[in-house]
C-alpha cells in the first residue's frame, strides 16, 4: 500500500489572522488613541471598533501590508471624530496641541515607532496607577497590555468571568473619575509609580510560575505575558536599573520552566531538576539584562536586581552540588536589608541552612513562626519540615509536612507535600 501524502495544513482564515494581529497590536493602538481621548476605557472601545472594521473589510479586500498601522489609523480617525463631536474643535486643539493638527497616517504607512513607544509607556503607567487596587491593576494590565480577553484572565486566575469584568470596568471608571493623567510621571513620583508597574508584572509572572490555586503548578501563558511586558518596558526605559533587574530575574526564572514539572505535571524540586533542560538562551538573556542593571545603577542594587543575582547563582551552577549557597545567603541578607519581608527571611534561612547546616537554618526559621504574615503560608512548615528531617527529627518533620499540605491551595504542591510525608512514614 502506497503511503498517503500528509494533508496540507489549512491556511489561516482571515478572522484568525485578524485576531492574531489585534492581540499583538492592540496595546499600541490603545496607547496611541488614549493620548488623543485621554481615557483608556474609551481608547479600548475605539480599538475594538477598529477590530470590527477589520473583520468587515479584510476578508473582502485582503489583509493590508501593514495591518498594525491600518488598525492604528482607523482607531485614530474615530478618536479624532469623537473629540470633534464632544467638544469644539478649537478648544480641543488648544488642549492637546498638535496631536489633532497632524492627519493620521495612511493605513499602509508605518506609524512613528518612537511616538508609539512613548504612548505605550504612558499606558503602562496608567494601567498600573496606585489609585487602583493590586487586583485591578493586574486585570487591567493583562487586558490592555497583554491583549487577553476577560474570559482568558478569569481562567488564568480561576476567578469567575463577571468578577474580572467588574474589576476592569471599575478600574477604567476609577481612572476617569480620578482624572488620572495619561502620562509618564517624573521627579519624585516616578520611582513610586515605577515600583507599582514592576510589582504588577512580577505578580503576573509569579502566578504563572507557581500557581496559587488549581490543578496545575505552571501557567506558561502568564509567564510569557509577564516576560514580554518586562522586555517591552526594558526597551522603553533603558536607563532604569530595576527594570533591567526585573527582566533579568524573569529571564532566569523562565529558563527553568521545562524542568520544573515531570511528564504528568508533578513538581520537580530544584535539587532534582535536569539542568540540561534549562533554557540556555534565556539564561544568556538574563545575564545580559543583569549586566545592564549593574551598568545603569548609580548606587546599591535594588530588590529586583538582587533577586536576579540570586537567580544567576543558580543558573551558573551546572549541578545542584555546585551551587554557591554562601553567596546566595549573602545576597539574601542584602535583600532583607533593602526590602525586608518575612518571605525573604524564610528564603535566607534556606540558603543559610545549605551554607552552614540545617541547625542554623532552623534557628532562623523558628524566629519566623510567630510572624502573622506567614501564619497560613504553607512554605513555612514545609521548609521547617525539610530542616527537621535533615536533623533526624522525623516525628516533628511529619507534623510540619502534614500542616503544610493542609495549607497548600495548589493541588500539585499539596501532592508533593503528601509525598514527603509518606516518605518519612514509610508508606
Amino acid at each position: 500500500m502506497e503511503p498517503q501524502p500528509t494533508p496540507a495544513r489549512p491556511a489561516p482564515t482571515a478572522a484568525h489572522t485578524i485576531e492574531t494581529v489585534f492581540r499583538l497590536e492592540s496595546p499600541r493602538v490603545i496607547a496611541g488613541v488614549a493620548r488623543i481621548v485621554r481615557d483608556v476605557g474609551i481608547a479600548e472601545e475605539l480599538a475594538q471598533d477598529a477590530l470590527v472594521a477589520a473583520l468587515e473589510q479584510w476578508p473582502r479586500d485582503g489583509v493590508p501590508g501593514n495591518p498594525g498601522a491600518w488598525l492604528m489609523a482607523t482607531a485614530r480617525h474615530r478618536a479624532v471624530d469623537l473629540v470633534r463631536r464632544r467638544e469644539t474643535y478649537a478648544r480641543k486643539l488648544a488642549e492637546i496641541g498638535r496631536d489633532l493638527q497632524t492627519a493620521p497616517p495612511a493605513y499602509d504607512a508605518p506609524a512613528d515607532p518612537d511616538d508609539i513607544d512613548d504612548d505605550l509607556l504612558r499606558l503602562v503607567f496608567t494601567a498600573c496607577h496606585p489609585v487602583l487596587s493590586p487586583e485591578a491593576r493586574t486585570a487591567l494590565t493583562l487586558r490592555l497590555l497583554g491583549g487577553l480577553s476577560t474570559a482568558e484572565i478569569a481562567r488564568a486566575y480561576l476567578v469567575p468571568e463577571p468578577t474580572i469584568a467588574q474589576r476592569i470596568v471599575r478600574a477604567k471608571r476609577t481612572l476617569a473619575k480620578q482624572n488620572v493623567a495619561f502620562e509618564v510621571p517624573y521627579g519624585p513620583d516616578r520611582e513610586a509609580r515605577l515600583g507599582s508597574v514592576l510589582d504588577v508584572i512580577y505578580l503576573i509572572f509569579n502566578e504563572g510560575y507557581a500557581a496559587t490555586t488549581g490543578d496545575d503548578l505552571l501557567r506558561p501563558g502568564l509567564c510569557e505575558d509577564a516576560l514580554r511586558l518586562a522586555r517591552v518596558l526594558s526597551a522603553l526605559m533603558p536607563k532604569e536599573p530595576e527594570v533591567h533587574g526585573l527582566t533579568a530575574l524573569l529571564e532566569f526564572q523562565a529558563s527553568r520552566t521545562a524542568a520544573r514539572t515531570g511528564p504528568d505535571g508533578t513538581p520537580v524540586l530544584l535539587k532534582d531538576q535536569n539542568r540540561r533542560r534549562w533554557n540556555r538562551m534565556l539564561i544568556a538573556r538574563g545575564i545580559r539584562a543583569l549586566d545592564r542593571a549593574g551598568a545603569t545603577a548609580s548606587g546599591a542594587p535594588g530588590p529586583y536586581a538582587l533577586q536576579a543575582a540570586i537567580a544567576a547563582c543558580h543558573a551558573h551552577a551546572y549541578t545542584y552540588e555546585e551551587t554557591d549557597w554562601r553567596t546566595i545567603a549573602t545576597l539574601y541578607g542584602l535583600l532583607a536589608a533593602r526590602a525586608p519581608s518575612p518571605v525573604v527571611e524564610l528564603n535566607r534561612a534556606v540558603a543559610v541552612s545549605m551554607a552552614d547546616g540545617p541547625a542554623e537554618g532552623l534557628r532562623l526559621v523558628d524566629a519566623l513562626t510567630a510572624e502573622p504574615a506567614l501564619r497560613d503560608y504553607h512554605l513555612l512548615p514545609s521548609v521547617r519540615g525539610d530542616l527537621l528531617a535533615r536533623l533526624g527529627r522525623t516525628a516533628e518533620a511529619r507534623a510540619e509536612f502534614e500542616r503544610a499540605a493542609g495549607l497548600a491551595r495548589n493541588d500539585r504542591e499539596r501532592q508533593l507535600l503528601i509525598a514527603k510525608l509518606h516518605s518519612l512514614t514509610g508508606h
